[in-house]
C-alpha cells in the first residue's frame, strides 16, 4: 500500500527512524560562578612607577612629598579641600566622626593610591580625616595644578579615571559586603584588601598590626566580636602574627564558603 511504501520510506537504512532535530535534549548551559566582590574590585587600570613619575615631573611647585609616622595626621575633617594625595608607600584610613562624636572608617588605602579628590568636584572641605597606618610616603599636589595636569595630559586623565572608576567599583563591593555578608566574612574580606589580594602584584607577607578598634569601626562591630574573629582565623591558619599580621590567601576560604 502506498500508506507502508511512505512508512518505510521514513526509515532510516538501519532500520530505526530517525530523530527529528526538534527531538534532541538541549545542552543546558554551564552556570557560570559568582565572583567574590573582592576579586571583582581589582584595579582597572593600575599605573607604573614610570608613569606616575612622568606625571610629577610636569607639577613642578605643585607638588610636595612628605613622610608621616603611624597615626601621623595627614588633614583632618573639616580642614579646607585644597589638594590631592597620592601614596608612594605605605597604609592610609580615612575616617568621619558624626556630631555625637561617633567614629566610622570608609577606606583603608595603600600604595597607588589617590585620596582627597572630592576638591576637584567642588568640595570646600574635607569630609573625612586622613591619617597613615604605617609609615607612609605620600605626596600632596595642589588642586590647581592637578587640574590643570588633567586639562593637558591625556594619558593623565585617562589613569587617573582608571582610578576613580576603581574606587566606585570598590565602594559599591564595600556596600553590599555590609549588606549583605556576615561580620566575620567582612573582617576576611578587609585582612585580605589590606594585605594587596586581588590588586596587582603580590600579596604583602607581612602587613603593619592595626588597632582591633579600627577593624571594628570598619567591619561595622564590635572590639570584642573582631578579637574573636581574629583568634578564629589563627587558630585555622589563616592569619599569623610574628610582629605583623601576616595574612594568607586560605583566608578567602571564609568569603567563598559561607
Amino acid at each position: 500500500m502506498a500508506t507502508d511504501g511512505r512508512k518505510s520510506a521514513g526509515r532510516a537504512r538501519g532500520g530505526k527512524a530517525e530523530k527529528s532535530p526538534v527531538d534532541l535534549p538541549s545542552a543546558k548551559p554551564p552556570i557560570a560562578k559568582k565572583k567574590s566582590p573582592l576579586i571583582r574590585a581589582a584595579r582597572l587600570a593600575p599605573s607604573t612607577a614610570t608613569d606616575i613619575e612622568a606625571f610629577f615631573s610636569t607639577l613642578g611647585d605643585g607638588r610636595s612629598p612628605a613622610n608621616y609616622r603611624p597615626r601621623s595626621i595627614i588633614y583632618r575633617q573639616g580642614d579646607p579641600a585644597d589638594a590631592v594625595y597620592y601614596i608612594e608607600s605605605g597604609k592610609v584610613q580615612l575616617m568621619v566622626v558624626s556630631a555625637h562624636g561617633k567614629e566610622g572608617v570608609i577606606a583603608m588605602l595603600s600604595a597607588g593610591d589617590f585620596f582627597g579628590e572630592g576638591c576637584l568636584a567642588g568640595q570646600p572641605v574635607y569630609m573625612a580625616s586622613a591619617s597613615a597606618m604605617a609609615k607612609s610616603a605620600i605626596r600632596r599636589i595642589d588642586k590647581r595644578a592637578m587640574i590643570n595636569a588633567l586639562h593637558r595630559n591625556s594619558a593623565m586623565s585617562e589613569m587617573f579615571l582608571g582610578f576613580l572608576l576603581s574606587r566606585n567599583i570598590q565602594i559599591e563591593a564595600d556596600l553590599i559586603d555590609q549588606l549583605f555578608n556576615s561580620s566575620e566574612r567582612r573582617l576576611a574580606r578587609l585582612l585580605l584588601l589590606l594585605a594587596n589580594f586581588g590588586k596587582e602584584g603580590k600579596m604583602e607577607a607581612v602587613i603593619p598590626r592595626i588597632n582591633q578598634d579600627i577593624l571594628a569601626a570598619k567591619v561595622g562591630t564590635t572590639r570584642s566580636r573582631i578579637n574573636f574573629f581574629m583568634n578564629k582565623f589563627r587558630k585555622l591558619g589563616f592569619i599569623e602574627y610574628n610582629g605583623g599580621l601576616k595574612v594568607h590567601t586560605s583566608l578567602l576560604n571564609i568569603i567563598v564558603h559561607d
